[in-house]
């Protein structure tokens, strides 16, 4: 009985001590990958100082293994040539040249060493065969990648240089892809890969794929293939090859030719647009007033400088600078404004020449006087980035941001100006003396301090102009005088005084200059708009839409 209770003993000690050693096997087993895949890597990226390129290529492969955030970098500093290793300590580092200088970052830890002597450094050599494979190893890491920008991007680039090496990394990709923008473009870039096969079947094949896609690009490719030399012969041997790509032509430029409208469309909008923010300020003392202020586009330089001198006092907030400068040149511009109106304009109401020679005179001292303070130098406001780039519709079609949000900008402009001309007593005071001067003061309305505050107003939206064309123009002294005539055009056309004729007028003018420069150039472009705005005021003096009132029509 004794021996066999010490028999249990022993059997359940010797059970216990292996779990225990299970437990402590099994713990290091899920410990050991992630100590592994450190020391790999390091251990991996330092073979790359071997002579060897097939050596190379097989760590080029083995790299491509890691989840690594490192293998990237690692891969585009090697076919960049930017690739070194350290003569004494042989670690593996990435060479930057700034300024002269060399500043190394050591790959493994990610940590800067500065600035460094290049002949302590050796460059890690590639041959041709490893720039291909480190161009489909790259696209296969990014195309693999988490971020959809980055594997949109990895699509386009091998777009713009296809090879069949990329192609096992296209097929991968493609099988797991779910986002229906970003298979599109990795099938597109499968075809122009296949565009390039020596299978007949695989060329007919990529011409059909890319029938529908809306790209210039491919429209190149196709056109390459219907190319014929001094004998006759074609690019693409094949004839059903050539028919399928010149049907798959046709298409494309009917495509072309629609999102042409399109653009061209959105071009004249924006510029009508900025027609619009140029010339409502104008539109609003022209018709309350009857001043032809000559100064006006020195309004919209001022709110420029304004928006160019926020950023010199928020260099680090370049962003929030431009939303600061919209309410500060509206102020700068229109204080401006009221001064010129109380100081000049005042005194020469019912004289329009001799109104129109004292503000040209003013917008002459105005320009000289930014002159003076800024130098006769353009300057160049920078763009934050929500503002930079462009909105990539498809390859046929972009939208630039700046332009886009100066259509919804100055759309917000003019909305607001309406809402304050119907919803405010300042409104209702300023359309009263529009219709009727003499009877708005009889019922004690002040008028010169609402020509004063109109003019104002007009001035600070002029200022807010400004701001905008500041984004789509370097800032200078004759930046306002780009925009005066056009905008006395839009007023008159439009209707003088009228809002919604000042849209309309800025939005046709704006369409059909852009739709005529293609065949007639710029310049003359608007001298055949003029022409048209000075025959059709022959028809109907009043613009598109004439104010209504006993002032107005007597």
């Amino acid at each position: 009985m004794k021996n066999s209770l010490i028999k249990v003993c022993l059997f359940a000690l010797l059970v216990g001590e292996g779990l225990i050693v299970s437990a402590f096997s099994a713990q290091a087993r899920s410990e050991e990958p992630s100590l592994r895949v450190a020391s790999d890597f390091a251990t991996v990226v330092g073979g790359l100082t071997s002579k060897s390129f097939k050596e190379k290529a097989r760590i080029i492969d083995e790299l491509t293994g890691f989840e690594d955030q490192r293998v990237p970098l690692v891969l585009d500093a090697l076919l960049n040539g930017d690739l070194y290793y350290d003569k004494k300590s042989q670690d593996i580092v990435i060479l930057e040249k700034v300024e002269g200088d060399y500043l190394a970052t050591e790959v493994v830890s990610g940590r800067e060493r500065g600035v460094v002597k290049k002949r302590s450094m050796k460059k890690v050599g590639v041959n041709n065969s490893l720039r291909r494979q480190l161009r489909s190893r790259l696209a296969a890491f990014r195309l693999k990648s988490d971020d959809r920008e980055l594997r949109l991007t990895a699509a386009q680039e091998i777009l713009k240089a296809p090879s069949r090496e990329f192609l096992p990394a296209l097929n991968d990709a493609l099988s797991k892809e779910k986002v229906n923008v970003l298979r599109e473009a990795l099938e597109l870039a499968r075809a122009a890969v296949l565009l390039g096969s020596e299978d007949a079947a695989e060329r007919l094949q990529a011409v059909e794929s890319m029938a529908d896609a809306s790209d210039h690009r491919v429209v190149t490719m196709l056109e390459l293939l219907l190319i014929q030399d001094d004998q006759g012969e074609y690019a693409e041997p094949d004839a059903a090859v050539r028919a399928a790509a010149s049907e798959a032509l046709v298409d494309l430029r009917t495509r072309a030719k629609i999102y042409k409208f399109f653009e061209d469309l959105f071009f004249g909008i924006s510029l009508g647009s900025v027609l619009l923010l140029a010339a409502v300020g104008l539109a609003i003392t022209f018709g309350v007033m009857g001043v032809i202020n000559m100064a006006h586009g020195e309004m919209i330089m001022l709110g420029a400088y304004t928006t160019y001198v926020i950023q010199l006092l928020m260099p680090n907030h370049i962003g929030l600078s431009l939303i600061v400068a919209i309410p500060a040149a509206f102020v700068v511009s229109g204080l401006f404004g009221v001064a010129i109106e109380r100081g000049v304009i005042r005194f020469l109401y019912g004289r329009p020449l001799e109104t129109l020679l004292a503000t040209f005179g003013i917008s002459l001292i105005l320009q000289q006087l930014v002159r003076s303070i800024f130098t006769p130098l353009n300057r160049s406001v920078i763009t934050p980035e929500w503002l930079s780039g462009s909105w990539q519709v498809n390859g046929m079609l972009s939208l630039t941001y700046n332009r886009l949000y100066i259509i919804i900008f100055a759309l917000l402009v003019l909305f607001a100006l309406i809402q304050l001309l119907k919803r405010t007593f300042f409104g209702l005071q300023m359309r009263a003396v529009t219709q009727n001067r003499a009877m708005a003061s009889s019922m004690g309305i002040r008028t010169g301090w609402v020509d004063a505050l109109t003019f104002g107003l007009g001035s600070g939206i002029a200022g807010v102009a400004g701001v905008a064309l500041s984004q789509l123009t370097n800032v200078g002294p004759n930046l306002g005088q780009s925009y005066i005539i056009d905008s006395f055009m839009v007023v008159v056309f439009g209707g003088v005084g009228n809002l919604m004729g000042t849209f309309v007028g800025a939005m046709s003018l704006g369409i059909v200059n852009k739709f005529a420069e293609p065949f007639t150039g710029a310049v003359l472009a608007k001298i055949l708009i003029l022409v048209f705005v000075i025959l059709f005021i022959q028809r109907r003096p009043r613009g598109l839409f004439a104010l209504k009132g006993r002032f107005v029509e007597d």
